[in-house]
Order: C-alpha cells, then sequence, then structure tokens
C-alpha cells in the first residue's frame, strides 16, 4: 500500500466484498504505470493500494437485480479503472471516466490493484479471449487510453503525426494511429529507447538532432514529463492539434501566446474503448511481444515501482497469482 510519505509498504487488509453490482477479482498480473510512480511523488494524494493496469479471474459476483451479469465467475477479464455510483445513469466507459463522483481503481477514491483482490463495479468488466496471454491482457488499460485518441481526433490518410515519448504509452500509441492509417514518427531523447519502435517499423527521430523545419498535423505528448508539452508544440504546425496523454505530479509552464497565434487545438485525452483494445490485440495489430522488461513478486512492489521510475526499463510486471 502506498503511505503518506511516498513509500510503498506490504500491508494486511481485509478481503473486500461486493455490493450489488460488483465483482470481487482475483489478480493474476498487475503493470506499473507510470502514474503509479507520479503517485508515490504525491500526484493525487492517494493513500493506499495503488495499481489499474491487470488481468484477474472473476472471483465472487453479486448482481445488480435488475441487469444480468455479463461475466461468470472463474471467467479471466479486465477491468475499466472509472467506477461511478450505482444509479449514476452512466451508459459508456467516456461518461464514466468524467462523472463528477467517479472513484479510479488505485488513484483516488479506491483500492486498486496490487493486491490478491479488488472489487469493481460488473459494468466495468471485459472478458478477456482465450488466445490473448496474461502478458497481452495485462496491456488493456493503457493500451485503451491510446485508442482514446482516435475517438477524439479525426485521423485523415494524409496526416502527419508526431509521437513524443518512447516509453511502454508511446510504443502504443504508435501503433494504435498506424493501425487506423496515420502515417507516424516517434520522438525521443534516448536512441537506446528506440529498438521495439524500430521493431514494428514506425521511424524514431531523436528530439535533439530534429532540424528539419516540417511540422506535422497531430502531435501526441506521452513522455510523462512538464518537458515534453513545449517539444510536442514546437513540433505541431499551425492549425495543428495537440493531444496530450502525460499525467504527473507538478504543473506544466507552456507557451499559451504560441498555442493563440498558431491557433492550435490542445487535446486532453485519457481513458479509452476496452473493447477496442482487445480487439486489437487479438487481430494483432498491436503487438506487445518484448515490451517487459523487469518482473516481479507481489512483496517485491516497491522494487517494482523503483524499476518503472528508472530509463533502464519499459513495462514492469508484478505476477500475483500462477
Amino acid at each position: 500500500a502506498l503511505q503518506d510519505d511516498g513509500a510503498i509498504v506490504m500491508k494486511e487488509f481485509p478481503i473486500p466484498e461486493p455490493q450489488e453490482g460488483e465483482a470481487r477479482l482475483r489478480i493474476l498480473q498487475t503493470g506499473v504505470c507510470n502514474t503509479d510512480v507520479e503517485l508515490t511523488r504525491g500526484y493525487k494524494g492517494f493513500q493506499g493500494i495503488i495499481g489499474h493496469e491487470f488481468v484477474a479471474v472473476v472471483d465472487k459476483i453479486v448482481p445488480d437485480k435488475d441487469k444480468t451479469a455479463t461475466v461468470s465467475v472463474g471467467q479471466r477479464v479486465v477491468s475499466e479503472i472509472n467506477c461511478v455510483p450505482s444509479g449514476s445513469g452512466c451508459r459508456s466507459y467516456d461518461e464514466r471516466a468524467q462523472h463528477p463522483d467517479r472513484a479510479a481503481l488505485g488513484i483516488f477514491r479506491a483500492n486498486g490493484a496490487f493486491a490478491q483482490y479488488v472489487v469493481v463495479p460488473l459494468v466495468n468488466l471485459h472478458a478477456v479471449p482465450d488466445k490473448l496471454s496474461n502478458d497481452e491482457a495485462m496491456f488493456v488499460e493503457p493500451l485503451a487510453a491510446a485508442c482514446q485518441i482516435v475517438q477524439q481526433v479525426h485521423i485523415k490518410s494524409d496526416y502527419e503525426i508526431g509521437v513524443v515519448g518512447t516509453g511502454k504509452l508511446g510504443i502504443l500509441i504508435c501503433q494504435v494511429l498506424k493501425a487506423v492509417g496515420g502515417k507516424v514518427t516517434a520522438f525521443g531523447r534516448r536512441r537506446e529507447t528506440f529498438e521495439p519502435f524500430l521493431k514494428r517499423n514506425i521511424p524514431c527521430i531523436l528530439v535533439s538532432e530534429y532540424a528539419s523545419n516540417n511540422k506535422f498535423d497531430i502531435v501526441v505528448d506521452c513522455t510523462g514529463n512538464e518537458k515534453g508539452f513545449d517539444t510536442a508544440l514546437g513540433l505541431t504546425k499551425p492549425r495543428g492539434t495537440l493531444v496530450l496523454k502525460s499525467t504527473f505530479e507538478g504543473m506544466t509552464s507552456a507557451n499559451l501566446t504560441k498555442v493563440v497565434v498558431d491557433e492550435i487545438t490542445i487535446v486532453g485525452s485519457r481513458c479509452g474503448p476496452f473493447a477496442m483494445a482487445l480487439r486489437l490485440l487479438e487481430e494483432e495489430k498491436v503487438t506487445v511481444d518484448g515490451l517487459i522488461t523487469h518482473r516481479y513478486k507481489l512483496e517485491e512492489t516497491a522494487q517494482a515501482i523503483a524499476a518503472a521510475a528508472s530509463k533502464d526499463s519499459l513495462k514492469v510486471a508484478v505476477k500475483v497469482e500462477d
């Protein structure tokens, strides 16, 4: 669990009991997100069990009296992170993501998945196809976030798209944009991060070496730090679109005058469609092989978070159960 001093400690909690319309899940594997690292630095002021990228098995269901459960006990599932009160009237992931009374698993108001069990609303759950491994299923949540970009921004076949950030989210975003026909170039600060992109035929350029005056119709910032905004803004052509995917502790200083003068559209982008993410994985239009660089056990979660914060890691996985 995350303490108020930012330390991760092992702590016993009662096994959670689901209420009406909820399921208890037995966690199989959880991925470390950059948001988890930022939570340890004070982002959101959260204390409790972190972790929101996971694959699990349904352990117990308390069905909603007015709805039929779409999953069953023993089924392998992934879960959307935004949990809204029963009777909220939300009809989709998109509405749940911005409901004013929502909780977000492992981020605020709700415990997450660096644990043996977690309780989530039944409506959040998606069955994992048998074809997908636990490793692949663990990527569904961040992949869905990547998919949200194409729900918000129309991608034309002649658009040039720049993705700033060659980390674990950047590789997913580039593959999604390619899958819908985008011409994608990735920008990073370290050449050693380019290998998984190049293996997937995604061209990469060092930010420090980009001397061209060519700008991009759409630029996505997924650097996870405040410097990424300026880099991404500098790559965006007048009347282009800048998509922001980074969440971190602290504030960003921004040249908003350039945004005004160049009439740039800025789009904040967060959680996305799990159904699309699962489909892209199942159809192998997005691949994640080779992206997990470090593996830990549940009792090693603190080490896993530290590894995820280091420059020599890509995706860090915590195995909870076989």
